[in-house]
């Protein structure tokens, strides 16, 4: 054990590591040689799996030992550095992994009481103009390149249905429906 510690002292922690493996038995000193090894692969080797193994075989033979809150803690930090070098990228923690799912279900359900709440006015939009007796004056829209009544259709009414009610609307500056001049001013009706 001298022999491994003075190699890591003068920074050769390659032959520190193999001879504190040699070193490694299932006594309470080989607690302590885990404790080293896994110190070496944590700040030195940057191997945070190497140092997670030594950390719990430390614990596995000296449970209450001297630096057992040490390698709990170190045993936690070094986790999620695997797993975040394992799976390139970032991990969460479970209580924002919960908070995160919480706060999609909840924007979720603003969304879709705000499609129902717009569907529901446009009903009434509809109910109005019914009441009303007459058609509101129609919107235009200019013709844009690649447009076509589907195209124009699905735009205002989000169907492409309704193409025949903005061909009827524009008869007169149509000539062929399924060739419209760009810059071609159309009534919406």
């Amino acid at each position: 054990m001298q022999d491994a510690d003075n190699k890591s002292a003068q920074g050769d922690f390659e032959r520190a590591v193999n001879l504190y493996e040699a070193a490694l038995d299932d006594s309470p000193r080989g607690a302590e040689v885990h404790y080293k090894l896994a110190l070496l692969y944590d700040d030195k080797l940057n191997d945070p799996v190497s140092a997670v193994h030594h950390f719990k075989r430390y614990l596995a033979l000296s449970p209450n030992g001297q630096h057992a809150k040490d390698v709990k803690d170190s045993i936690k930090r070094d986790e999620i550095a695997a797993l975040t070098a394992l799976s390139g990228d970032s991990v969460i923690t479970r209580a924002e992994a919960a908070r995160l799912r919480n706060e999609n279900l909840t924007l979720h359900k603003q969304m879709e009481e705000r499609a129902a709440s717009r569907t529901a006015l446009e009903k009434l939009g509809a109910i109005d103009a019914r009441k009303a007796g007459s058609r509101k004056a129609g919107q235009t829209y200019v013709v844009q390149s690649g447009d076509t009544l589907f195209s124009i259709s699905r735009k205002f009414y989000k169907s492409p249905k309704r193409w025949k009610a903005i061909l009827e609307a524009n008869k007169k500056n149509i000539r062929d429906p399924k060739d419209l001049t760009v810059g071609q001013t159309l009534v919406i009706p």
